[in-house]
């Protein structure tokens, strides 16, 4: 007699949610007729006229009566969280700033997004709060800078900073609305300009020539000018297409891989060798200066393995010059960049998959860089980037 065989109970549960946010590039967001900041992201059915704002403290003391005349105009009952918010801030202990300040607030669970006002280190601290408490919470990111409005504010990913490690601690939870008003640059000091245009740069050199031409043509201009409209040389139409092609091509490549499913992303590019660079440099390069010196360091492997010209090269290191980029920073050393790559490979799941620029504007993965590689184009690098911390204040 045969013993039935038993097997163990097993299920499987798959499902889908679709996900759904908009970039909206605005205009004079604090004019008491535009209703976009009190309504984006709320949903239609009774909304809320409550709101929790949580605001860079330098923005805040820029535009706290703006703000408070805007809020109080619309008839909004609010409540102001102010942060600092540097680099070395962005902790956990911010997000747990941030959490304390929704659950005080008593915010409701889907009818009151939470605004998040500021840069991009601001816009990833709420966001990670946002996707903890109740463990979904819509909000709104405004970016006040140019890396928020690029790159940082218009992604799905949230993240700080954990045991010297750049993001190491995130989530996948996009604001339901981006509103992008490049009014607020005008109050960003130069160096935060060229820091955005770093991350600009990245975009045109692995995917529009047309972009890597404007910012050739007017780059430093629309340092000096802040991306204003208003007294430019061409009544704002570079800095409009400048903003609109970054943020058009990098939408195009996170979307079809909102989640990183795939490693093999090109907007990695100039993001090899900075997360661990730009730790280890704090707080004396900015984000995009870190990214810099990676794209510089990058752009020297391309022309040494036969993916660059020399004139291409050139170019695009007249380019990085005139935005005041740097391209080299005294922490750089083989041994950095060796501990750099390995984190990289970790990070990739035992693979490099470093995008270098195949000509301007096509980029290409490739998976053999070896140390010996790396020391070679840094030698050729150091000499040229002159004293230390050059072009980047």
């Amino acid at each position: 007699m045969e013993t039935p065989t038993i097997t163990e109970p097993r299920w499987r549960i798959e499902a889908t949610r679709p996900v759904s946010y908009e970039v909206r590039l605005c205009q004079d967001l604090f004019d008491h007729s535009n209703d976009q900041l009190v309504t984006a992201g709320a949903e239609d059915v009774l909304p809320s006229r409550r709101r929790l704002i949580v605001v860079d403290a330098r923005v805040h003391a820029l535009f706290r009566e703006r703000l408070r005349g805007y809020l109080d105009a619309r008839g909004m009952s609010y409540r102001l969280c102010v942060l600092e918010t540097t680099e070395p801030a962005k902790t956990m202990d911010a997000v747990f700033r941030v959490l304390s300040a929704m659950d005080d607030f008593g915010l409701s669970r889907r009818r009151e997004p939470v605004l998040a006002i500021g840069g991009g280190v601001l816009t990833d601290i709420v966001g990670l709060a946002a996707s903890m408490y109740r463990r979904s919470t819509p909000y709104v990111r405004v970016p006040t800078t140019l890396i928020g409005m690029v790159d940082a504010g218009i992604g799905s990913k949230t993240g700080v900073n954990f045991n010297r490690h750049k993001n190491r601690l995130g989530s996948y939870h996009p604001g339901a609305v981006t509103l992008i008003d490049p009014a607020f640059l005008a109050a960003l000091p130069a160096r935060h300009l060229r820091n955005g245009l770093a991350e600009v740069l990245k975009m045109a050199l692995i995917r529009d020539r047309g972009l890597f031409r404007l910012l050739a043509a007017d780059g430093s201009r629309l340092v000096t000018e802040r991306m204003q409209s208003r007294g430019s040389a061409d009544d704002g139409a570079a800095a409009q297409t400048v903003m609109r092609l970054a943020i058009d091509g990098m939408l195009k490549e996170l979307q079809p891989n909102l989640w990183e499913q795939r490693l093999d992303r090109i907007v990695d590019y100039g993001h090899t060798f900075s997360p661990t660079l730009e730790m280890r440099a704090l707080p004396e390069l900015l984000h995009g200066e870190a990214v810099a010196v990676d794209m510089a360091l990058s752009l020297v492997l391309a022309r040494r393995r036969g993916m660059l010209t020399d004139d291409e090269l050139t170019g695009a290191r007249t380019v990085l010059a005139n935005l005041g980029l740097p391209e080299w920073h005294p922490v750089c050393r083989p041994a950095l960049l060796a501990e750099a790559l390995a984190d990289t490979v970790r990070h990739r799941d035992g693979r490099q998959l470093i995008p270098l620029t195949e000509g301007i504007g096509r980029a290409r993965f490739v998976d053999d860089v070896t140390v010996a590689e790396l020391t070679a184009a840094l030698a050729e690098l150091r000499p040229a980037a002159g004293a230390a911390g050059d072009g980047a204040a």
